[in-house]
Parts: C-alpha cells; structure tokens; sequence
C-alpha cells in the first residue's frame, strides 16, 4: 500500500535557506493584548527587480512552512514544487517570491514553541489568540522589511486563500492581483466540527498538560496524531479514497504504532498522523486551526458585498469539484460578491477527483496551474503597461496586429459585426464568452468594463491568457450574480440555439442590459432549406469554421429569423436594430432576410414598445 500524499516531501529536517527577521516593536492582537516582538521566518525565491515591482507573496496551508521549493538539486522538495520555480507557473526566473512561516507556526515564526523574551521560556499556553489579521499584519512587516510598495500578487491555498482574502481588504492598495484556491469566507460547520474535534483530541491527550508540555519534556502525540487524522480525511475525497484503498482495504499494512491498522486505510491515516507528530507542534496546530476556525469574511451577500467593496486588485478564484473541506459554493459566493460590485475576478471551478488537496497535487496542474501562470503574466504586462502610460491592453504577446480587423481565434464575419455595434467605453458582459475572442477585441479597442462567462475550463484558461476576466458559469442558471441594467450591453453570441430555457435566459439579459445583442443561425436559410426538402437530411448548421452533424451538436434550438421576431413581439422585448447577415459572402442582408441570411444579429431590450 502506498503512503503518498501532500506530505510526503514535508519533513523535520532543518531549513536550509531559512532566514529571519526579528520586529522589536510590540504588535498589537485583533483579539486585545500583543505580542512583545515578532520574529518571521521565510524563505525566497528568485530577485527583486529594480522598480520593486515583482514580487509574489505565498501563504502556506495550516500544516505548510516557508519552504515552498528546493533552491537547489541538494535541497529538499518543497510543498509547492510543482508550481514554484523556473519556467514554472510561478516563475522564479521572472518573479521574486517571499513565502513566510505564518505567525502562530512552528518553523521559526514567533508561536507558542517561541521563547518568551520577558520570561525566557516558551509561550506555551500563555500564547495569545490570533487571527488571520494578525497574521497578515505580520506579512507585511516582512514585506515592509523588503521595501516593497505593491506586491505583484499574493497567492495562496486553503489556509493561505484565506490569508489572501484578508491581504486585499486590509491592504488595498498594495498588492496588484490575488489568487486564491480551496478556500471561502469562512468554514461549514461541517469542516468546522472536524477541527474542533481535532483540537480536543490535543487537549485531552495525558500529555498535553493544559498546554506546558514543554515544561515537562513530553509532546502530546496521540492526540496530534488523531488530529492529523482527521484533518487528512476532510483533504481527501469520497472518490480518492475509493481509488487509493477499495482494493486491498482488508489489508492493512503492518507499521510500528499503537493505531488500528487492520484496514488499507488505517494504517495510511496511523503513518501520516505519526509522521506529523515529528514536525509539528501541537499548540500551534491548536492556535492556526482556531484562526482559521473564527474567521468570518461575510455570513449573508450582503456582508460580504459591503467588505469586499474596498478591495482594489484583480482577482482568480479556484475551486476544485470534490472539495468538502471549502466547497465549491463558497468559492462562488465571494466570486458573486465581486461581480455584483464590477470587480475585476476571474472563476473556475476545477473538476477533480482529488479533494481539498487537489490544489497540491498535479493530477489538475495542466489546467490550474497554467490558470496562474497566465494569470501572473497578464498581471506583469499590466504593470509594465502602467509603468509606460500604456493602459487596457491585452499582454503583447496576444495582442492582434494593430489594423486586424479580425482575431485569429474568432475569424467570423459575424464577431467583426457585433464589435461595431458596441461603442467605446461601454460595459459589456458576454454570455458564453468562449476563448475570449469578442471581449480581447473590445479589451484592444479600449473598453474596460468587460466580463465574460463561459462553462468550458479549458476555454476559460485561454481567456486568462488575454488578460479577459471569465467566470466559470451555467447561463442556464441565469444571471442572479448582477444586478438590473449592470452593463451597456449583454451579448448572446451564436449561444442562443443552446439555451434550454429561452424566454428565462432573455429575460435574465434584458433585466442586467440596457442593450442586448443576439446573433444566431437562421434555419430559414435557403441553404438549410434545400438540405432539408432535396435531400431529407437535417441542416449540417455552420459555427465558425466547423459544423456539426444532428448527433454531435450542442444546439437544442432551430429557429429561424421569423421565429425570433413573432418571440419578441409575443414576450415585449423591443428589437431595436437587425442585422441579417450572409456570412459566406460577408455581406449584410436586405432582399427577403429569412431566406437569404444564414446568421442574424439582434439588438433587443426589455424597453416598453411605443
């Protein structure tokens, strides 16, 4: 039986790039009271740049450190190794990246293992309660130290997602993008309970001595390990377990412990939670779980709306499908919050099988962790683009030749056509926004209020690579996630013929747009006409430049240009403007339209009719 997991490069070796900074100036806890003095513990990773304007924050997980990568081929792995370093997504070539010890921790941040410089002796239990303000304002001393004004972004997972949220409200104005995975604005109750649990399982330990075991020269391992325990159970999945134990989970592996090993899965949970015990100190597993425990971003939208208001930087938001420990839906509510207030944030939920370790594991990376690397890069023009006067423009190595007038990902005489409907510097929303080919078009022009949703992750990931932000969404669902006439113009590009519920889904765009823009095949074509009454067959219905056969099409809908007008009429959408379209000759469409265009562009709104 295999022992692997995210734990497996972690060990209690000592750190060999380590270094510390020692605050001797009090630091004053959200809770009351202070610490006398701080030291942090961190580690980097490539070098500052000139302008200071390179730099890449790390929040570890509960368990984490600061070291999140090997320096060298003789040091020892880190827990990020497949995303920290070069010609990896976070880029060490390109970017300086600081990756601290949080404040409460075990490897050389002050925490309760720390001496007490008043006394001599360890915290212990008279370590004060912390939070995840204090731990942030503990960062940016660190970052303070460095001489750094604006980080180019903080990223961070779970644990280190929430510290990332906190980074973008409580220091607005210094950090340029954030990026958080596996995390939310606070814990279920369901999570929740695992870690009270887990704590009481400390406290309860012979050994714990109410907190001073240092005193008595012992460790409460039994219940660190059981709280190990159960920790890795809520990082894993119903389905990673299935694969990892179902088919020898009568065989447990005999390993020296006092833990039930009769099962696959015993002796897995037994080796990881002993193996725990060796690097990690129980008071400090007791005092992070508790600020993670107590943390609350928003406990309605409406809270969480009024303290993500302030927040000033770009945000990516990933979730991963199988994750108990922070759901999915937590992800989307910060993600709805963002976008209600015209937030620059990009979603995706990531499918995976993996669980809330997911976001450590390469089972995902191709998709995750090139979403971040695009992400970081985007983010790197736009301060090179800032720093020359340059503003609203996609990174220069996806920018469209200055006079195209056409995207080569989005070659349709159709998307040139919705583009000169759009004014300058109006807001648009494109629903199934696909690679992002519309929204990079408009983004080159000078638009800048510009969001898409689109279903897809791989297409999402090439609209991060634009600079577009997209959020991962069903538009079948609608769009409760903005608010009436949010945008100039809300766009329903060659989509229309996939929509289950139409009359929901228009009445959804004519509620968030004051104009709306409708393009879609018209079955009236004398091409699909003939196809049908010559030959029996059913229309082969052209996107782009692919078709797809009755079998293999994502369309449920077949309607023509007819069809859409007696709809509009029938429903009170007013039609303000059509566009009948021969795509083939690229040309617009006067002489009987239902019959001689093969594609149609509507502008609609919810507008009264005279």
């Amino acid at each position: 039986m295999e022992f692997d997991s995210t734990d497996s490069v972690r060990n209690s070796n000592p750190l060999k790039y380590l270094q510390t900074v020692t605050f001797h100036e009090p630091l004053p806890l959200e809770h009351g009271g202070f610490l006398p003095e701080v030291t942090v513990a961190y580690e980097t990773y490539g070098t500052l740049n000139e302008r200071k304007d390179n730099a890449v924050l790390l929040c570890h997980a509960l368990s984490g450190d600061s070291h999140v990568a090997a320096h060298n081929e003789t040091d020892d792995s880190g827990w990020w190794e497949i995303m920290v370093g070069p010609g990896k997504p976070i880029d060490t070539d390109r970017y300086f990246v600081i990756c601290p010890n949080v404040l409460g921790g075990c490897r050389g941040t002050t925490g309760p293992d720390a001496i007490h410089p008043q006394t001599g002796k360890r915290y212990g239990v008279g370590f004060p309660e912390i939070t995840i303000g204090d731990i942030v304002e503990t960062e940016s001393l660190l970052i303070d130290y460095f001489g750094i004004n604006r980080l180019l972004a903080v990223i961070g997972g779970s644990l280190g997602g929430i510290c990332t949220l906190e980074w973008s409200l409580r220091f607005p104005d210094r950090l340029m993008s954030a990026v958080c995975l596996a995390a939310g604005p606070h814990l279920t109750s369901q999570s929740l309970a695992f870690d009270i649990v887990a704590r009481n399982a400390i406290q309860s330990d012979p050994n714990f001595h109410n907190g001073n075991y240092y005193e008595h020269g012992v460790v409460p391992a039994d219940g660190l390990a059981i709280a190990r325990m159960l920790g890795h159970i809520t990082y894993l999945s119903r389905e990673s377990m299935m694969q990892k134990f179902d088919a020898d989970r009568n065989q447990g592996r005999k390993i020296d412990t006092k833990f039930e090993t009769k099962f696959s899965v015993g002796s897995y949970l037994a080796y990881q939670g002993e193996k725990f015990v060796d690097r990690f100190d129980a008071n400090s597993y007791i005092a992070i779980s508790t600020a993670i425990d107590t943390y609350e971003l928003g406990s309605s939208p409406d809270e969480l709306r009024r303290k993500l208001r302030k927040t000033m930087c770009r945000f990516l938001i990933l979730s991963f499908s199988s994750d108990w420990l922070f759901p999915p839906f937590l992800s989307q509510e910060i993600t709805q919050a963002l976008l209600v207030q015209n937030k620059p944030v990009n979603y995706c939920n990531i499918p995976s099988d993996c669980g809330h370790d997911a976001f450590l594991l390469p089972n995902n990376f191709d998709l995750y962790g090139n979403m971040i690397g695009a992400f970081l890069r985007c983010g790197e023009a736009e301060v090179r683009n800032q720093a020359s006067g340059v503003r609203n423009r996609i990174p220069e190595t996806e920018a469209p030749p200055p006079d195209s007038h056409i995207l080569a990902d989005d070659a349709r005489f159709d998307v040139t056509q919705i583009i000169d409907l759009i004014p300058d510097n109006t807001s648009v929303l494109d629903l199934g926004c696909g690679s992002g080919g519309l929204l990079s078009r408009l983004k080159q022009r000078g638009n800048t209020q510009l969001v898409g949703l689109e279903i897809n992750e791989v297409k999402i990931r090439k609209c991060l690579e634009k600079g577009i932000n997209a959020v991962q969404a069903d538009i079948n669902a609608g769009l409760k996630e903005f608010e009436d006439d949010q945008f100039d113009f809300v766009v329903l590009s060659k989509t229309l013929q996939t929509i289950r519920d139409v009359e929901f889904v228009l009445s959804e765009m004519v509620r968030v747009g004051t104009r709306c823009i409708v393009s879609f095949p018209n079955l009236g074509y004398n091409k699909y006409r003939q196809q049908l009454s010559e030959q029996g067959r059913a229309p082969r219905i052209e996107h782009g430049k692919t078709a797809a056969e009755w079998y293999n099409t994502d369309d449920v809908r077949f309607l023509t240009l007819a069809d859409f007008e007696y709809f509009c009429a029938e429903k009170g959408i007013r039609i303000h403007y059509a566009l009948p379209l021969d795509t083939k000759q690229r040309k617009h469409i006067s002489d009987n339209p239902n019959y001689n265009a093969d594609t149609v562009i509507m502008v609609v709104s919810g507008e009264v009719m005279d």
